[in-house]
C-alpha cells in the first residue's frame, strides 16, 4: 500500500526517473571568449559536470556547428572521448541545423550520432582564406613599409603579390592538418563508414539522410524522440548551461562591438553552408 502510495509522488518530483544531461555546443569554434562561440575553456566545465551525474545512462550532446578551428575541434572532442572512459558513460550526439567541418570532428567523439534528416553533415576538409590588396593599395598611392627577421615572416602578406612559395607551405600545412582530421574520423567510425575516402575527406558536405547511406551518422532522429524511446516516457533531460556571476558586469560598449564582429565572421562561416 505505501510503496503504491510513493510510486505516484516520487514520479512527479523526477525521483527515480532517469536522468539525462544535456550538453548544447552550439557556434563557431574559435578559442576568443566572444558570445556565440565554441572553445575548450567555455565547454571543459559543462563537459565535466555532465559527465560527474553517476546515475545517468548516457550524456547527450547536441552539436550545432558549421566548424571553425581544428585545434579547438580536436581538444573538445578529445575531453568528450576523455571523460567518457573515466565515467564509463555513452554518448549521443544529436545533430540540429549542422555538424560540418570543426562540428563534425566534435560530433564523431559520440558513441552514435543521430541527424535530422535535414542537417548537414561532413565537410571533412581543411579551408584558410584571405584577401589580396596588392593593386588597391598602389591604386590609393601608399607606401607600405614591413621589416622582418625570417625570410618567410610575411608569408601571404595580403599586400604584397602571392608569392609560389608561400601557397606550397599553406597547402602541405593544410594536408597535415587534414590528415589528422582524417585519421579522427577513421578511428572513431571504423567500420561503419560506406564510402571511399576520395568521396568522404574531399570537403564536400551532405544532408543527414545521405550521411547516413554514407556512414557519417548512425540514425535519423531528435533528440527528446530517441531518449523517450530508449529510456522510457518518465526521462528527465536536465540541461547543463554555463554558470552566471552576479559580480561579472561586462564592459557594454566593447561587449556590443565585439558582439557585432563576432556575428559578422560568424554568418560568413554559416553561410558557406547555405544557412
Amino acid at each position: 500500500m505505501t510503496n503504491r502510495f510513493l510510486r505516484p509522488i516520487s514520479r512527479l518530483f523526477g525521483k527515480g526517473a532517469p536522468i539525462v544531461p544535456v550538453v548544447r555546443l552550439q557556434g563557431v569554434i574559435a578559442s576568443d571568449t566572444r558570445p556565440g562561440r565554441l572553445n575548450i575553456a567555455g565547454v571543459a566545465p559543462l563537459l565535466k559536470r555532465a559527465f560527474a551525474i553517476k546515475s545517468a545512462p548516457a550524456v547527450a550532446i547536441v552539436v550545432n556547428s558549421p566548424g571553425g578551428s581544428p585545434v579547438q575541434s580536436r581538444l573538445i572532442a578529445k575531453r568528450i572521448r576523455d571523460l567518457a572512459d573515466l565515467h564509463h558513460k555513452h554518448v549521443l550526439v544529436f545533430v540540429e541545423d549542422a555538424a560540418a567541418s570543426g562540428g563534425y570532428f566534435i560530433a564523431t567523439a559520440g558513441d552514435e550520432i543521430i541527424a535530422d534528416p535535414s542537417s548537414i553533415v561532413g565537410s571533412v576538409g581543411v579551408i584558410m582564406a584571405g584577401f589580396g590588396f596588392v593593386e588597391a593599395i598602389a591604386r590609393l598611392g601608399v607606401e607600405r613599409r614591413v621589416h622582418t627577421a625570417g625570410r618567410n615572416k610575411s608569408t601571404l602578406d595580403p599586400f604584397l603579390p602571392e608569392k609560389p612559395d608561400d601557397v606550397e607551405r599553406i597547402k602541405a600545412l593544410e594536408l597535415d592538418i587534414h590528415q589528422v582530421f582524417i585519421d579522427w574520423v577513421k578511428q572513431r567510425r571504423a567500420d561503419r563508414l560506406k564510402a571511399p575516402d576520395d568521396t568522404l575527406f574531399t570537403g564536400e558536405f551532405w544532408s543527414g539522410g545521405r550521411g547516413l547511406a554514407l556512414g557519417l551518422v548512425d540514425a535519423l532522429g531528435d533528440m527528446h524522440q530517441v531518449l523517450t524511446e530508449r529510456y522510457g516516457p518518465d526521462v528527465q533531460l536536465r540541461l547543463i548551461e554555463p554558470k552566471r556571476s552576479l559580480f561579472a558586469l561586462p564592459n557594454l560598449g566593447f561587449a556590443l562591438a565585439g558582439s557585432v564582429a563576432a556575428t559578422l565572421e560568424d554568418r560568413a562561416v554559416w553561410a558557406r553552408l547555405g544557412l
